[in-house]
C-alpha cells in the first residue's frame, strides 16, 4: 500500500495515458555531443544546445497531450549511470566490453563502487529538474525519472571491495542515499517521480537465476534485499508524492536483453514494497508472460501502467487489438486501477530505438486514442 493520499494520486497521476520518460534525441543534439568531443565546442555550448533541445522536447509534449511532462532525459548519455556515476562513493569507467544485447552489444561504460555510497547536493540531475521545473509553465505537471536503487545490485557493482561480504550495509546505505535522492527532488518542487528498474527483470531472466544460483546466491534472497533497498528508500515519503516504478526488460538500439514473467518475483514487488503508486509493466511481447500476477495488487491503491504499445519499432499496434488485451489484463485487476503506456522510453540510451523522429509522437497519439475508449478520459 502507498501513503500518498487521494488528493495527490487524482492532481499529479490523474490520468490513464502516461510515457515513460525518454524521447528520442535530435540531431541537432547528437551532432553537438560529437562536436564537444572533437572539440569543436565548449562544454558550456553543448549545454546551451541542451537547452534549447529541452524547451522544444516540453512544447512537443504539450501539443501531444502529454500529461505528465519530462526532459526527454536529453542530457543523459545513459538512461542510469549518469545519476549512478554522480553519487558519492561511486565512479562510471570504460572497459574492455559492453552489456550485450541480442545481436547488439553497448559501449564498454560501467559503473562501480569506490566508497561510502551517498547522495550530493550537488548532484547534476537536480539542476537538470530544476531547468525543467522552470521552464514547463505554470499548473504543469513534471516527472523525473532516475535509475532505481537496485541498479546498483548487479553481481559486478554489488560485489565490490568497500562493501566486501557485508550486503546488509550495502542496501542500508543504497535506501539512505536515495531518500536523500529523493527528498532533494521533492524539495524542488518535484510532486511525479519514477524509479527505472531494470534488476527486477535480471531476476526473472532463468539464465541470470542459473548463474546466480551456481555462485552459490539464491535470486529470492536478492529479490528481498531489493526489496528492502526501495522500501528503506521511500519509507519517509512526503504524502503528496507519486512514486512510480518502471520494470524494463532492457531497451537499447530496438533490442532486448531479459525475458521472463512477472511471477517469480510478484509477492516481491506486488505485496512487499511500500509507497509505490503506479507499476509501468512491460506488456508489450510474450516474453514478459500472463497478467494472471497483477491480481496481487487486488485490494491496493496502486495501479498498473500496462506496456503494450512497444517504442522499439514504427509500426503502429491494432487499437482494437490492444483495447481486447487490456480488457484482459482487467481480469486480474479492475479497469480503474489500470493505464496504458509505451513499454519503455524511446531513447534509454543517447543512440535511441531504430525508429523514425515522428514515430514516438504517433506512438503516443494512439495511446491517447486508446485511453478516451476505454476509459473516457
Amino acid at each position: 500500500m502507498s501513503n500518498t493520499t487521494f488528493e495527490a494520486r487524482r492532481k499529479y497521476a490523474g490520468y490513464k495515458a502516461d510515457h515513460v520518460g525518454s524521447f528520442l534525441r535530435p540531431l541537432r543534439l547528437k551532432d553537438a555531443r560529437q562536436n564537444l568531443l572533437d572539440g569543436k565546442i565548449t562544454k558550456k555550448d553543448l549545454i546551451q544546445i541542451e537547452n534549447e533541445e529541452i524547451l522544444k522536447i516540453i512544447e512537443l509534449q504539450k501539443q501531444n497531450n502529454i500529461h505528465a511532462i519530462t526532459d526527454g532525459e536529453l542530457r543523459r548519455a545513459w538512461w542510469h549511470y549518469d545519476f549512478m556515476e554522480n553519487l558519492i562513493g561511486a565512479e562510471g569507467y570504460d572497459t574492455d566490453e559492453g552489456i550485450k544485447f541480442h545481436g547488439i552489444e553497448t559501449k564498454p561504460h560501467w559503473v562501480r563502487i569506490i566508497g561510502k555510497i551517498d547522495f550530493s547536493n550537488d548532484h547534476p540531475h537536480l539542476a537538470h529538474y530544476k531547468f525543467l521545473s522552470e521552464n514547463a509553465g505554470e499548473g504543469v505537471i513534471t516527472k523525473m525519472t532516475i535509475p532505481s536503487p537496485n541498479m546498483f545490485m548487479r553481481p559486478n557493482i554489488r560485489n565490490n571491495d568497500v562493501y566486501a561480504d557485508n550486503i546488509e550495509q550495502f542496501v542500508t546505505d543504497l535506501g539512505q542515499t536515495y531518500k536523500k535522492a529523493i527528498q532533494a527532488f521533492y524539495d524542488l518542487g518535484c510532486r511525479y517521480i519514477q524509479l527505472d528498474d531494470v534488476f527486477w527483470a535480471y531476476l526473472v531472466n532463468e539464465e541470470d537465476r542459473k548463474r546466480e544460483l551456481e555462485s552459490g546466491v539464491d535470486p529470492d534472497m536478492l529479490a528481498e534485499l531489493s526489496t528492502q533497498t526501495i522500501n528503506i528508500a521511500l519509507e519517509d515519503k512526503p504524502e503528496d508524492l507519486v512514486v512510480g516504478m518502471h520494470i524494463c526488460r532492457g531497451n537499447f538500439s530496438s533490442t532486448w536483453h531479459y525475458q521472463g514473467g512477472y511471477g517469480a518475483i510478484e509477492d516481491f514487488i506486488f505485496k512487499h514494497l511500500k509507497n509505490i503508486d503506479r507499476y509501468f509493466l512491460e506488456y508489450d511481447t510474450e516474453r514478459a508472460g500472463g497478467f494472471e500476477p497483477l491480481a496481487k495488487l487486488q485490494g491496493s491503491n496502486a495501479e498498473v501502467i500496462l506496456g503494450l504499445i512497444t517504442s522499439k519499432v514504427d509500426e503502429l499496434e491494432d487499437k482494437k487489438a490492444i483495447i481486447v488485451r487490456i480488457h484482459e489484463a482487467a481480469k486480474y485487476l479492475p479497469l480503474d486501477q489500470l493505464g496504458l503506456s509505451p513499454q519503455c522510453g524511446f531513447s534509454s540510451t543517447e543512440e535511441g530505438n531504430k525508429v523514425p523522429y515522428d514515430a514516438q509522437w504517433r506512438k503516443l497519439q494512439l495511446i491517447n486514442e486508446i485511453v478516451a475508449e476505454v476509459w473516457g478520459a
